[in-house]
């Protein structure tokens, strides 16, 4: 089962993946972008934001997603893969960067994972307020510079895709304690691969 952990910074998703790895059999966590030797150059190019061109930006997380789906997802689909991110926050970033089409990038996305979405999507929703907190308790990297307001847009545009999608999903609230997360998320996964 591919789960994705989906949202902006500082909402949880790390957090809510190593406890739920430890209650799980079968499991491999991974991330994008680094979840690769591939990606985790991504990851630097991609986090500096030096890109001018936003095509650019967009090809590199493909291209990751891509090579992502390659080594990690496929020979593993017989496990519990949990990932720190996906192509959900690929769509939202695009999105909000304004010069893309919802369609146009979903099929980019099934094209980079060879047609084969995740099972489950797990979207962390957080407010100005817990962002501006948890923001200044951290050094930014170069995405995060953007502003508060950018990443706001940036997670109304996967709450908004998330919603047209035919995945099954999960809404957090964010802003919950970390113990009452744990629970919806565990009940969700025991529930959908019945453990």
């Amino acid at each position: 089962m591919y789960i994705l952990f989906e949202g902006i910074d500082t909402c949880g998703k790390s957090t809510q993946i190593e406890l739920l790895a430890k209650k799980l059999d079968n499991v491999i966590v991974t991330k994008e972008p680094g979840g690769t030797p591939f990606g985790v150059k991504m990851r630097e190019i991609l986090l500096a934001d030096s890109l001018s061109s936003k095509y650019a930006e967009l090809l590199l997380f493909l291209a990751d997603r891509a090579e992502h789906y390659t080594q990690v997802i496929k020979p593993n689909k017989n496990r519990i893969i949990l990932s720190d991110r996906g192509f959900l926050s690929g769509i939202g970033y695009a999105l909000a960067n304004g010069e893309f089409e919802f369609e146009y990038l979903v099929e980019l996305n099934r094209f980079a994972l060879e047609k084969h979405f995740p099972d489950l999507i797990i979207l962390f929703i957080t407010n100005m307020k817990t962002l501006q907190q948890r923001m200044g308790e951290k050094e930014l990297d170069g995405i995060e510079l953007r502003g508060l307001e950018y990443l706001i847009e940036v997670q109304n545009h996967m709450r908004e895709s998330l919603e047209k999608l035919n995945i099954s999903y999960l809404l957090i609230d964010a802003t919950k304690s970390i113990d009452d997360i744990e629970k919806e998320i565990f009940t969700k996964i025991s529930n959908q691969i019945k453990l």
